[in-house]
């Protein structure tokens, strides 16, 4: 039975998705028993930010869905790591010993960094050590197991007897000159192990029997089963979402045109391709496409050098249906987004709380908020007092928050790690302090005055109010132009935290003397 009544069915865009599947399976639940989630990777480059995105909105979906149905589930992350090294990665070492092997199935392919038995056994497991670091419940599923088992014979014959089916779905989408050589079957040559892109002629569509040219000229009769010879990549969907039975998938907006074929093929095969779901691409930092061949935006080690992945997966879950830029400057952001959701959660409604994204990150159970402090505003508390040690920040906290320690928080505990490193990568670096003009001279020195004015103990909301009347107080264009001088000449940035707060943090008589400080008094 459903665990949410119909009525009842949060508009958060997962539920949306979980409900296709409802619908589904509104007749009969699947025949293998199960319904299957599937998300895939292309280990041709190093795993890249994209990748955990597609895991972390399927299991957003999955979990939705379990809120919704009580089918039991499974999600297989399967790894296309049969495909043939077409290019060397920009971002690996060894690119001579790789341009060798250009051409051969990935996991056949010497794996560079010399820590695995091949390329795509050393980027599988990088795949899978980011997805178990964060708790992600999921299969991981080989092509080269998969076709070498012959677990996939049985559907490869299928598409070898729908062979002009298949041509006739794909041809269509081809330049002139590759369809007049173009076949969904890529043999493997046994001579050098290489997958081919030559025409193929079905000998016996029964026993799966072709014959192709070899690279060495030769004329070569071999069977496609047992791993002897792949898809193309368009076919080889269909054919995996057919012997799966894969019941949902997302993809990324660029690939429309491909789903739309490969379930067509699916189609052809007997199957219903599975339900899905389009999100739009991540960009760098100039607004280009994110690719794992060029390193180019930021990979999951990256986030996870400079904040928790909590964070990383409320940036997967906002907007999916928008393009997003993914760099450096949007990390605090995420993880102060974070921080506001975990806070509101306790005292939301159960209807408030599945629209909330703290819900779908921790799987209707979000940890109890322990940080009482933005990450915007340790990161200037690191930047003032120029952090090199977490010890140093944890000072100040205390004063603040008396009791507060590292094992009280320990999510701020994270912050404060993380806090230091940014700011020594990336604050630091960029620091660049300006004078204060005759103006904003003024200002500061009335606001040293209003700062003496208030008791020793006043509250981050009495020191925002005292900087706000000292903003009215002086001819500043607005109180934007306030803030942004307070920045610029004692933070040394563009941007930095609610004010009151930070003084609140960083004291009252520091602040001051940073004042007097950077005016030269």
């Amino acid at each position: 039975m459903p665990a949410i009544a119909l009525c009842d069915r949060p508009k958060a865009w997962p539920f949306e998705e979980a409900e296709k599947l409802v619908k589904r399976f509104a007749a009969a639940p699947p025949a293998k028993g199960y319904v299957l989630f599937e998300t895939g990777y292309g280990p041709s480059g190093l795993p890249h930010i994209g990748t955990f995105g597609e895991v972390a909105r399927t299991t957003m979906v999955r979990r939705a869905f379990h809120q919704l149905c009580d089918l039991p589930t499974r999600l297989f992350a399967f790894s296309d790591d049969m495909d043939g090294l077409r290019k060397v990665p920009d971002n690996v070492p060894n690119k001579e010993m790789l341009a060798e092997h250009l051409g051969k199935p990935l996991t056949k392919v010497p794996d560079p960094f010399g820590t695995h038995e091949s390329f795509g056994h050393h980027n599988n497991a990088r795949l899978c050590a980011f997805l178990d670091e964060f708790g992600f419940e999921y299969e991981f599923q080989s092509a080269t197991d998969w076709y070498g088992s012959g677990r996939f014979d049985a559907t490869l014959l299928a598409v070898l007897q729908h062979y002009e089916a298949v041509q006739a779905i794909m041809l269509p989408s081809l330049g002139a000159e590759r369809r007049a050589t173009y076949s969904p079957f890529l043999p493997i040559s046994p001579t050098t192990g290489r997958v081919l892109q030559v025409p193929v002629e079905i000998v016996d569509a029964a026993t799966g029997l072709v014959r192709f040219q070899d690279e060495d000229g030769a004329t070569v009769e071999q069977p496609i089963t047992g791993g002897r010879a792949k898809l193309q990549w368009k076919p080889d969907w269909a054919m995996r979402w057919a012997a799966l039975g894969v019941d949902y998938e997302m993809a990324g907006k660029d690939l429309i045109p491909s789903v739309q074929l490969s379930s067509r093929i699916c189609q052809v095969l007997g199957h219903a391709p599975p339900e899905g779901f389009n999100y739009e691409l991540f960009l760098d930092e100039n607004g280009e496409k994110i690719s794992k061949s060029k390193g180019n935006g930021l990979t999951m080690e990256d986030w996870l050098r400079y904040a928790p992945p909590e964070s990383l997966a409320l940036y997967m879950y906002q907007q999916p249906r928008r393009a997003k830029r993914l760099y450096f400057d949007v990390i605090p952001k995420a993880v102060d987004e974070y921080l506001t959701y975990l806070e509101k959660f306790p005292v939301e409604t159960i209807e408030q709380r599945r629209e909330n994204p703290a819900w779908h990150i921790h799987n209707g159970q979000p940890p109890a908020p322990d940080a009482p402090i933005t990450f915007q505003i340790l990161l200037n508390l690191a930047s003032v007092v120029h952090a090199e040690d977490p010890a140093i920040l944890w000072g100040f906290i205390r004063r603040y928050r008396a009791g507060c320690t590292p094992e009280t928080a320990p999510m701020l505990a994270r912050l404060v790690e993380h806090a230091v490193v940014y700011y020594q990568d990336f604050v630091r670096p960029k620091k660049a302090f300006r004078p204060a003009t005759e103006m904003e001279r003024a200002a500061l020195t009335d606001l040293v005055a209003a700062l003496l004015a208030l008791p020793d103990d006043a509250d981050a909301e009495a020191l925002q109010t005292a900087v706000y009347e000292v903003g009215k107080r002086h001819p500043f264009a607005s109180l934007r132009d306030w803030f942004k001088a307070q920045y610029e000449v004692l933070l040394g940035q563009s941007e930095g935290p609610r004010m009151g707060s930070f003084i609140a943090l960083y004291g009252k008589a520091e602040t001051i003397a940073l004042i007097q400080q950077r005016m030269g008094e």
